[in-house]
């Protein structure tokens, strides 16, 4: 056995011969000193589908978005929405009647207020006017006898301007057609003078205030005969 046959072994015994290691690289060298890989190689590191990457700008692909368009809709996820979308609807309708039933019923509440006011002012302006006519019926008896005169005449004259400013009225005077519901007679009598009944005489002269009457007018009545 010759040097040859004998291989060196890490005890420095002999052993069989072992071929030796060739390594082939397929990479070439360019002039600058850089290596190319070979074709293949250079299409086997392109990213793909595979890498999360989309063809053919390298954007990278959202799964997500991919499971959500795939994702088919069924009956059982449009049920609930219009089940919502039917309570919600119900719930305005009910609302839009309540806000409608309490605008009605501030309306009715605020004339109900208005109506109330102004009939506690004319039942107040009536009740000084009615504690004012007796000072009335003094003036119209110093008038029928004359004693209106001077500054007494010019306070009257005033007085009286001002109450039918408040509203006062006052009526009854000779020859009125009469009329039981202003009118009070004292006195009946017949007359060929007149066609239909008539206040002939007024004893005390009566007051409205607008329509409402304070006092009726103290008369005598002839009737045709």
């Amino acid at each position: 056995m010759t040097d040859n046959d004998r291989g060196a072994g890490p005890a420095g015994s002999a052993g069989p011969a072992q071929e030796p290691v060739v390594i082939r690289d397929k990479r070439k060298i360019d002039p600058s000193g850089r290596a190319k890989y070979a074709e293949h190689a250079s299409h086997a590191a392109k990213p793909g589908p595979e890498d999360g990457l989309d063809e053919p700008d390298g954007t990278i692909a959202d799964e997500s978005d991919t499971e959500l368009a795939e994702a088919p809709t069924t009956v059982a996820d449009v049920l609930p929405i219009g089940a919502e979308l039917e309570a919600l609807r119900s719930e305005l309708d009910e609302r839009t009647r309540d806000l409608q039933r309490v605008t009605a019923e501030y309306a009715n509440y605020r004339k109900r207020v208005d109506r109330d006011r102004a009939l506690v002012a004319e039942q107040a302006t009536g009740n000084l006017l009615v504690a004012l006519i007796p000072v009335l019926d003094d003036l119209d008896r110093a008038r029928d006898h004359g004693d209106l005169v001077g500054p007494f005449g010019a306070v009257a004259e005033q007085l009286t301007a001002a109450l039918g400013k408040a509203g006062l009225t006052g009526f009854g005077e000779k020859g009125d057609r009469f009329d039981p519901k202003v009118h009070e007679a004292v006195a009946h009598l017949t007359s060929a003078e007149v066609t239909e009944p008539t206040c002939v005489e007024v004893m005390r002269r009566g007051y409205l205030l607008g329509e409402r009457l304070l006092r009726p007018a103290l008369v005598a009545v002839a009737e045709p005969e």
